[in-house]
């Protein structure tokens, strides 16, 4: 079953109505045994990097979350949800995320126009399986960015180069939001149930 993690701030309407617009089945689920069912899980991400990891940890679904992904459930994370996938964000240094990846989520510098707010165009890089080698203008909308690193399968420009789509094994991320990004954004979230 294609599970949605509800962690009580992420954008859910969006992302349940894109799914029902591809004609998957999926259910909603906050708490460990939901997670335990997932045959896929994507987690959206709108919000506090610091907010959603203590939900998390008030919901018990962080090991549970981690078990599954590690067992090599395909997981998609949107936006903030790539961003917990790292060690940590400047949003809340004092907050630790699921450190599947190392590093920091950081914030776009002082001369760029935060939040990165709009239409802009990915660099899919050869070999990238959600984007597959298409060169589309997504929505984004954020604040933080994950720095470029061994997982990057596509990148974005604003003031920098970032993280646009993170690929590794099971786990895939976007930065952007496909539920808000049209009929691009359809045909990513099927490459990615299709995997």
């Amino acid at each position: 079953m294609i599970t949605i993690l509800d962690y009580g701030a992420g954008n859910l309407r969006s992302v349940q109505n894109t799914l029902a617009e591809i004609g998957a089945e999926y259910e909603l689920v906050r708490d460990a045994a939901g997670l335990e069912r997932a045959t896929k899980i994507i987690l959206p991400g709108v919000g506090h990097f610091g907010q959603m990891m203590r939900a998390f940890d008030a919901m018990h679904v962080r090991e549970a979350l981690l078990d599954r992904i590690r067992a090599g459930v395909p997981f998609l994370g949107i936006c903030l949800g790539l961003q917990a996938l790292f060690q940590s964000s400047e949003e809340a240094p004092d907050e630790r995320g699921l450190g599947l990846f190392e590093g920091t989520i950081r914030r776009f510098p002082a001369t760029a126009r935060v939040p990165h707010m709009g239409w802009n165009q990915i660099a899919p890089l050869p070999g990238s399986k959600l984007v597959r080698d298409i060169k589309p203008y997504l929505y984004f909308a954020h604040s933080y960015y994950a720095p470029l690193n061994a997982a990057t399968a596509a990148t974005c420009n604003y003031g920098l180069d970032y993280t646009a789509v993170l690929e590794s094994g099971n786990i895939y991320g976007v930065q952007f939001h496909p539920e808000k990004s049209g009929a691009l954004g359809l045909r990513i979230v099927r490459n990615f149930l299709e995997l």
